[in-house]
């Protein structure tokens, strides 16, 4: 017997798994897997090379982005790092007078479609970070814990987006200054290992508290072994001579700060400060106890917990004080040492200002734009150079162009106007390095580099004047071919020399399309150049030929084909207020007297 439950005055058949439902969530588009075609016009690269690692082959995608997400999936599915997306917050300000529960629905139609395709574009050990406020979080939550998996789910981030000393920010209860980032793994068991960590390039602050160098630790000779009282492990304390301690001058600093950054770089692992141990902590103090003024020491022993737990640990000691390397709280990205701290999962506005925000990248793009510091730190978490990066809610460009500036690779969706007239120039203004805005400074980008625009091609198939589908007449042969391999899983890769190889599913199975009459003479022809072991499907619009005489060839009728597989000629799947029904006036109400 079917269970059933009754939300909202429909009853609906009871699933066996907990999600949230709504209206249409049934009934999802069957996408048409459009090709991309390249502008070159509006494709962009510097005029030279800045460094061997300049990165060229980075995606500029106009049109729908359900689309054009399907557009990628062939090419990238299980290739994308780190996925970013800032979606339209469904504030229900542009649906006045519209349904609210429609409304609501067709948000998260909007969102379930798009997070399953982005879901299949995650690497194994990718991460997707998907930005959101208050109207949304829960339900959000809610479709990404069926599509990604509740045990992927990481971590919500609270973003404190402006001070509580701001304005605007229109709330009537309590200030409305945070966002929400819900951060969710392909497989939390691929990046267990991984810590979340922001970086900033070391600055005078922390120069001066890190300011000394180990050049040489000279001879050492045992002065006292004993046996730890906690684990029973011997501990063996060594006095230096002759060793040789340096201080790095900050003096001057910022007429001398390139050549000070250089030694930093230089003596990484050798720079620290020193720090008196905590009174409570007996071990450290009785270690001390053991050592004079002015002398430097090194203590052996195997730690009974913390972090270095079980592991032979070599501690050094100045003045009676212990050493705290540079190296343990900072990196070397690049050629720069970076200061690095464990990130909580509350952002506070200071940590991450938006005083220039306004002037970031060139371009004006009122409350829509996001901080390059904001995605900086986001990409430092989990990405490394050369990962791929994607945003298909691009608005301004800024995921895009902090991508580029850290050297990953980008691909980044637009179905807006501003596509045109903000990311493509913004985009320019960052390869020809006149773009000192942002993060550019604490990257020390220079240029370099450069995108391919793309646009969505036209639907496959049209209808003609009779209401019958037919192939769109703006495809050429090449296009035509290149669609093909999609609708039937093939990648487009015309061999030169072959005229009926234009694509491959498997080593040997191939495909041939053609708008021309096969006859069986043709088919003949084919199969005389064909390896034993080899497969072929051929794609046209009419045949004369006896399949049964040719068993390693298939023949299919287009458009017959693909009429089922997919929706054709629509070009928007947006949120569009349009789509929605009108809401149907109440009856009047009579007065009775």
């Amino acid at each position: 017997m079917e269970n059933r439950v009754t939300v909202g005055g429909s009853t609906l058949a009871q699933k066996q798994k907990l999600e949230l439902t709504w209206i249409g969530k049934d009934e999802q588009p069957k996408l048409e897997p459009r090709i991309l075609l390249e502008d070159p016009e509006l494709s962009y690269h510097a005029k030279e090379r800045v460094t061997e690692n300049d990165i060229f082959d980075n995606r500029l995608i106009f049109g729908d982005n359900l689309l054009a997400l399907k557009a990628l999936e062939q090419e990238f599915a299980g290739k994308i790092k780190c996925i970013y997306i800032d979606p339209p917050y469904n504030t229900g300000n542009a649906f006045e007078h519209y349904d609210d529960g429609l409304e609501h629905s067709i948000w998260l139609n909007m969102m379930f479609a798009r997070l399953k395709i982005l879901h299949k574009l995650l690497r194994e050990d990718g991460f997707i970070f998907v930005q959101i406020d208050n109207n949304e979080q829960a339900y959000l939550k809610v479709i990404m814990d069926e599509i990604f998996g509740r045990n992927n789910f990481l971590n919500m981030i609270a973003y404190e987006r402006s001070g509580s000393a701001g304005i605007g920010q229109g709330a009537t209860f309590l200030l409305n200054n945070t966002e929400y980032i819900l951060v969710y793994a392909k497989d939390k068991k691929q990046i267990e290992k991984i810590e979340a960590k922001s970086y900033k390039p070391l600055d005078k602050e922390i120069m001066k508290r890190y300011n000394k160098i180990l050049i040489d630790q000279g001879s050492k000779e045992l002065i006292k072994e004993f046996n730890s009282k906690s684990n029973g492990q011997p501990v063996k304390i060594y006095i230096h001579r002759n060793y040789r301690i340096e201080t790095i001058s900050l003096a001057n600093f910022n007429n001398r700060k390139d050549e000070i950054e250089r030694l930093y770089f230089k003596y990484f692992d050798s720079i620290f400060r020193t720090t008196n141990p905590q009174a409570e902590n007996s071990f450290q103090n009785e270690l001390i106890s053991y050592m004079d003024k002015d002398c430097l020491y090194s203590v052996e022993y195997i730690p009974s917990r913390g972090k270095e737990k079980g592991i032979l640990t070599n501690k050094y000691y100045l003045n009676k004080e212990l050493f705290a390397w540079l190296k343990d709280s900072a990196e070397i990205k690049g050629n720069q040492v970076v200061k690095t701290n464990k990130m909580g999962d509350f952002w506070r506005n200071e940590d991450i200002p938006k005083a220039n925000l306004a002037n970031e990248g060139g371009v004006n793009f009122k409350r829509g734009k996001k901080p390059e510091a904001l995605i900086k730190t986001i990409l430092d978490m989990v990405t490394e150079e050369g990962d791929w990066v994607l945003d298909s809610f691009a608005g301004s460009g800024t995921t895009g162009a902090v991508a580029h500036k850290m050297r990953r690779r980008w691909i980044m969706i637009e179905l807006g106007e501003h596509c045109h007239t903000h990311i493509i120039l913004r985009m320019k203004r960052v390869i020809d390095g006149t773009d000192q805005s942002g993060i550019s400074k604490a990257v020390n980008w220079k240029g370099g580099g450069g995108f391919r625009y793309y646009k969505l091609a036209p639907s496959l198939l049209k209808k003609d004047k009779f209401g019958n589908w037919i192939i769109n007449p703006e495809y050429n042969a090449e296009m035509l071919a290149e669609a093909m391999c999609k609708h039937e899983g093939f990648t487009y890769n015309p061999d030169p020399e072959v005229f009926w190889k234009q694509g491959q599913s498997t080593e040997n199975d191939f495909i041939y399309t053609t708008t021309q009459l096969v006859t069986q003479q043709m088919v003949e022809s084919i199969v005389e150049q064909m390896k034993e072991n080899e497969t072929l499907l051929i794609c046209c619009k009419a045949y004369n030929v006896n399949v049964e005489d040719f068993p390693q060839v298939t023949i299919k009728k287009i458009p017959q084909a693909i009429l089922n597989k997919c929706e054709f000629g629509r070009d928007d799947y947006s949120l569009n207020v349009n789509n929605l029904p009108m809401k149907e006036k109440e009856p009047e109400q009579l007065e009775l007297f």
